[in-house]
C-alpha cells in the first residue's frame, strides 16, 4: 500500500519496530503487517486555555488565555507520548496533541497559581501582561518540557476576572474612586479656578496699588515741584525785596548825602551872603562916614551926577511941591517936559 503524509509532518517510518526512515511529508510504500509510523506536527500548535485560581484575600478569579508550543525534537517527543497514526485514515491512535497540550497547560496553571495565590484581587486582576511575560520565562525553563523537547513559543493571558458579586463589588468600590476622583477634580478645578480668580485679583490690586503709587509720586513730585518754584520765586522775590531795599537804601543815602552837600552848599553860600553882607555893610558905612563928611550940596550935587532926566525932572517937582506956599503961579505945558527931557 501506499502512504502519504503532508509536508507540515515530521514522519518516523518504523518497520518491525525499527526505525528505517524519518523527514517531512514522507511518503512510501510499506506492508501493513510490518510498518508503523508516527506523524508529528511540524508547525506551532496554539490551545486555549480557562481555569479558575484563588487569590491571597480568598478571591476567586477566572483566567482565560493561551499559549503557543512547537515540538523541536521529533525523537524525543515519539520516545514520550505514542503519536502512532493509521496508514490508512491517517489519524492518532490515541489523540497525543490534546494530551500534550494539557499536560503543557497544567504546567501552566501551576506557575499562574503560585503567582496569583501570593497576590491581592486587584494586584492578579492588574497584572495581565507582567504575569504572562513572567510565566512564558519559567515555562521556557522548566525541565518537564525540555525533556519532551518542547519549546513555548507564546504565552497570553486574554482575561483575568473576578466573579460577578465580586466585580460588581469592584464595580462600585471603583465607581465610588472614580466619582471621588470626579469630585476631587472638580474640587480641585475649584480651587484652581479660585487660586487662579485670587492671583487675578492680587495682580490686579497690586496694578492698582502700583498706579496709586504712581499716582502719590507724581503728586509729591508736583508738590515737590512747586514748592521748589516757590522756594525760587520767594527767594527770587526776597532778592529783589533785598535789591530794592540796597536800591532804596542807596537812595536814601543819595538823598541824605545830597541834602548834607545842599546844606553845606546853603551854609556855605549863607556863609558867604554873611560875608558879602559884612562887607557891603562894611562899604557902605564907609561910604556913608566918608558922605557924612561932605556938605549937603555936595550930597546933592553928587546924587545928581549920571541922574536920569525923568527922575531929576520928578526931583525938581518934588522940591517945588515942598515950597508951593511961596508959589504963586506955575505953567508946566507939555513942551516944556518935552524940552526938559530932551536937554
Amino acid at each position: 500500500m501506499f502512504a502519504k503524509f503532508l509536508p507540515s509532518e515530521y514522519v518516523l517510518r518504523y518497520k518491525k519496530g525499527k526505525l528505517v526512515r524519518e523527514g517531512i511529508g514522507l511518503s512510501f510504500f510499506y506492508w501493513t503487517k510490518s510498518t508503523s509510523a508516527c506523524a508529528i506536527p511540524v508547525s506551532n500548535t496554539d490551545t486555549d486555555f480557562i481555569f479558575e485560581e484563588t487569590t491571597r484575600d480568598f478571591q476567586t478569579v477566572s483566567i482565560q488565555g493561551q499559549l503557543s508550543y512547537r515540538i523541536l525534537d521529533y525523537k524525543k517527543i515519539a520516545g514520550a507520548m505514542d503519536f502512532t497514526v493509521d496508514l490508512k485514515t491517517k489519524k492518532y491512535n490515541n489523540e497525543p496533541m490534546a494530551k500534550l497540550s494539557k499536560r503543557i497547560v497544567n504546567i501552566a496553571a501551576v506557575l499562574i497559581r503560585s503567582h496569583i495565590g501570593s497576590g491581592t484581587l486587584k494586584e492578579a486582576m492588574q497584572s495581565g501582561r507582567s504575569l504572562a511575560a513572567l510565566v512564558l520565562e519559567e515555562m521556557q525553563n522548566v525541565p518537564e518540557i525540555r525533556d519532551l523537547g518542547i519549546a513555548v513559543t507564546g504565552f497570553s493571558l486574554l482575561k483575568i476576572s473576578a466573579n460577578k458579586e465580586t466585580a460588581r463589588a469592584l464595580e462600585a468600590e471603583t465607581r465610588e474612586d472614580i466619582l471621588k476622583q470626579s469630585d476631587d477634580a472638580l474640587y480641585l478645578r475649584r480651587n484652581a479656578s479660585i487660586e487662579q480668580e485670587r492671583r487675578i485679583r492680587e495682580n490686579e490690586l497690586s496694578t492698582e496699588i502700583s498706579v496709586e503709587e504712581k499716582k502719590k509720586q507724581i503728586r509729591e513730585t508736583e508738590i515737590q515741584t512747586k514748592r521748589m518754584i516757590l522756594e525760587k520765586e520767594n527767594e527770587l522775590a526776597r532778592i529783589e525785596a533785598e535789591s530794592a531795599a540796597a536800591r532804596e537804601q542807596l537812595r536814601l543815602d543819595n538823598e541824605i548825602e545830597l541834602e548834607r552837600k545842599r546844606r553845606e552848599l546853603a551854609e556855605l553860600r549863607l556863609e558867604n551872603a554873611r560875608k558879602d553882607a559884612d562887607a557891603e555893610a562894611y562899604r557902605i558905612s564907609a561910604v556913608m562916614e566918608a558922605y557924612g563928611k561932605l556938605g549937603a550940596e555936595v550930597l546933592v550935587a553928587l546924587a545928581t551926577l549920571n541922574m536920569e532926566p525923568e527922575k531929576m525932572i520928578a526931583q525938581a517937582f518934588d522940591k517945588l511941591a515942598a515950597n508951593s506956599e511961596k508959589i504963586g503961579t506955575l505953567n508946566i505945558t507939555p513942551d516944556l517936559l518935552e524940552s526938559l527931557k530932551a536937554g
